[in-house]
C-alpha cells in the first residue's frame, strides 16, 4: 500500500553531520538525484565531496568550523533556527527576516561513547567522546517533526529512501514521527550510557536510579503461550555489567520463545555453580536433574537420568565443549533446546538427526554476572540484588546429635547449589555430585518432599535432602525419613523446630541448618 501524500513534505534542503559513515554516501546521492540541496560539516562533507556529491559548508552559515577544538562547530542559531522554526507563515517570515535556511532533513549520528567505553574503559579522557553537537542537532530535528525530518540510525536509511523514492523526494508524517520517536531514543540511551559510565568509579549503589531498556534484534517466537506475542529487552547502560552483551550464538533450529530463553537461563545459572564437568536439564525453568564427574559424558547421562519423565522436551546447558561422544548420551532423549560453551565437528551429523533440536553457543564462564535480576509485578519491574552468597563451612550448624560423613557433608553442598535455582518451595535429593529426586513449585513443603522421594524411587535410600526453606511442620522430615534420607540441610527458624529435629533425630538423620533461606519465584 502506498504511503498517504497528503501530509507529505518534500525534502528540500538537508544537513549532514555523521559520525559513522555507513550508507552515506548512498543516502547523499539519493537526495541530490531528487534535487535536495545538501549543506554538511566538515568530516562528512569531506567524506561525500571523495564520492562526487555536491555538498555546501555549514560553516558558510554558522560562520564557524573548529571553535574550541570543533566543540562547538554545530552549536548555532543560523542551523539551529533553520532546523526549529515553525513552517507557519509567521515562522517562514522570522526565518527571512534573520536571513535563515530552513532545513527539511537532519542527518546525523554521534560519537561512539559506548564503544570507546567498551574498547578503553580505563581511558581518564572519555569525556572527549561525549557528543554535544550531535545530540542537539538530533532532539532539535526530532522536536520540530511536523516539518522536520531526523535520520540518527544507518539503519534508518533504506526504509526512509524507499519512501523517499516512492514519493518522488517527501516524506509522511507518519514517517516523520517515527524517525523523531528513534531519535528520542537514541539520544536517551546515550544519556543513559554517559550518566552510567563517565566515572567508572562512582557509587551506583546495587541498582541503577534509571533503566533504559532496548528491544533486542533476535525476534521471539512466541511468550508463554504461542497466543501471546513477546520481546526480549536489555539494559543498554555500561554498568549494567554486560547485560549488553550479545547473549549467545545460535548454532541450529527454529526461533526462541520466551520460556526457551527461562529454561537455558536457569540452566546456565546451574552449571556456572560448579568447575567440575556439569550438565544441568531444566524444565519450565526449574531443575529436574544436574550432574558433576570428572567428564562431561558422565555428568550428562547422570543429569538426565534423575527424572526420565519430566526431562521430555527439557532445555540442557553443560559447562564444557560437546563432541559427538557426549551427544550419544542424549539416545533416545527428546531433548528441545541444547546450550554447551562450544561444538565439536563431530556433532553435526548429530544434530541434523535432530530436526527439532535448538543449539546454542554460550559459554557460561564467560556469560556477563547480573548484579540484579528483574521480575514484574504489579505493572512494575522489581529489582532485586542476584543472590550470588555461598554457603561457608562454619554455615552446616548441627542441630542433631548424628553427624554427617564428610561426603555426605558434601553432597548437602551440591544439593544446596541446585535447590537454590529450584522454584520454592523446593526440594532436591541427591547422591554425591548427582541429583536423584527433585520436588519444586508445591504449595506445601511436605508435597515437595513426597514429589522428591517419588522421583527418587530406591535411589533416596542413603541420599541428602536440601531445603530451600525451613520445615514449618515435622510432617516432612516423616517422609523423608521413611524414605531412608541420610542427611538433611535446610535454613531451619520454624516455631516447631524443636518438633523438626526431634524427627530427625528419630529417624537418624544429621540434620544442618544454614540460618537463610533461598527462595526462587
Amino acid at each position: 500500500m502506498a504511503p498517504e501524500e497528503s501530509d507529505a513534505i518534500r525534502i528540500g534542503r538537508a544537513l549532514l553531520s555523521v559520525d559513522d559513515k555507513s550508507g552515506l554516501a548512498e543516502l547523499a546521492q539519493t537526495l541530490e538525484r531528487q534535487g535536495t540541496e545538501l549543506w554538511a560539516t566538515g568530516g562528512t562533507r569531506t567524506a561525500l565531496l571523495s564520492h562526487g556529491v555536491t555538498v555546501r559548508p555549514a560553516e558558510e552559515l554558522s560562520g564557524i568550523s573548529d571553535w574550541f577544538a570543533g566543540r562547538i562547530k554545530t552549536l548555532h542559531p543560523a542551523l539551529l533556527g533553520g532546523i526549529l522554526a515553525a513552517r507557519t507563515p509567521a515562522g517562514r517570515r522570522e526565518l527571512e527576516e534573520r536571513k535563515l535556511l530552513a532545513f527539511d532533513l537532519v542527518v546525523v549520528n554521534l560519537y561512539p561513547f559506548e564503544r570507546h567505553l567498551e574498547e578503553a574503559p580505563e581511558d581518564p579522557a572519555r569525556e572527549e567522546f561525549v557528543d554535544i553537537g550531535g545530540v542537539t542537532l538530533a532532539r532539535a530535528a526530532a522536536k520540530n517533526h511536523r516539518w522536520v525530518t531526523v535520520l540518527s540510525d544507518p539503519a534508518d536509511y533504506g526504509p526512509f529512501l524507499e519512501e523517499f523514492r516512492q514519493l518522488g523526494g517527501s516524506v509522511t508524517r507518519a514517517t516523520r514521527a517515527a524517525l523523531a520517536v528513534r531519535a528520542f531514543e537514541r539520544t536517551a540511551a546515550y544519556d543513559a550510557a554517559i550518566a552510567s559510565g563517565l566515572v567508572p568509579s562512582a557509587p551506583a549503589g546495587p541498582f541503577p536510579s534509571h533503566l533504559l531498556l532496548r528491544r533486542e534484534e533476535f525476534a521471539l517466537r512466541y511468550g508463554e503461550n504461542p497466543h501471546q506475542p513477546a520481546a526480549a529487552y536489555r539494559a543498554v547502560a555500561p554498568r549494567s555489567n554486560g547485560l549488553g552483551a550479545t547473549p549467545f550464538r545460535q548454532v541450529k533450529g527454529d526461533r526462541l520463545s520466551f520460556t526457551n530463553l527461562l529454561d537455558i537461563t536457569t540452566a546456565l545459572d546451574l552449571v556456572a555453580e560448579f568447575s567440575l564437568p556439569t550438565a544441568a536439564v531444566v524444565k519450565h525453568a526449574t531443575p529436574c536433574g544436574v550432574a558433576s564427574a570428572d567428564d562431561l559424558a558422565t555428568a550428562l547421562e547422570r543429569a538426565v537420568a534423575t527424572d526420565p519423565v519430566a526431562r521430555y522436551g527439557c532445555a540442557i546447558a553443560v559447562n564444557r565443549p560437546v563432541d559427538a561422544a557426549v551427544l550419544a548420551r542424549l539416545k533416545g532423549i527428546y531433548v528441545d533446546l541444547l546450550s554447551a560453551p562450544g561444538f565439536d565437528r563431530s556433532t553435526a551429523a548429530s544434530f541434523e538427526r535432530r530436526a527439532k533440536l535448538k543449539v546454542l553457543e554460550i559459554d557460561p564462564a564467560r556469560r556477563p554476572s547480573t548484579s540484579w535480576v528483574a521480575h514484574s509485578a504489579l505493572d512494575r519491574l522489581l529489582l532485586e540484588v542476584a543472590d550470588r552468597r555461598q554457603l561457608a563451612p562454619g554455615e552446616f550448624r548441627p542441630v542433631t546429635s548424628r553427624s554427617a560423613t564428610p561426603e555426605q557433608l558434601c553432597a548437602l553442598d551440591f544439593a544446596w547449589r541446585v535447590v537454590r535455582h529450584a522454584k520454592s518451595n523446593a526440594i532436591v535429593l541427591g547422591q554425591g555430585a548427582s541429583t536423584v529426586g527433585i520436588g519444586a513449585g508445591q504449595t506445601t513443603r511436605v508435597k515437595a518432599v513426597e514429589l522428591a522421594v517419588g522421583v527418587a524411587g530406591a535411589r533416596a535410600r542413603g541420599s541428602v535432602l536440601a531445603s530451600d526453606a525451613y520445615f514449618p511442620f515435622a510432617d516432612g522430615i516423616e517422609v523423608a525419613g521413611r524414605a531412608g534420607v541420610a542427611a538433611i540441610l535446610q535454613p531451619g527458624g520454624s516455631l516447631r523446630d524443636p518438633e523438626v529435629i526431634a524427627k530427625a533425630e528419630e529417624y537418624g538423620i544429621a540434620m544442618y541448618c544454614t540460618g537463610w533461606r533461598v527462595f526462587r519465584h
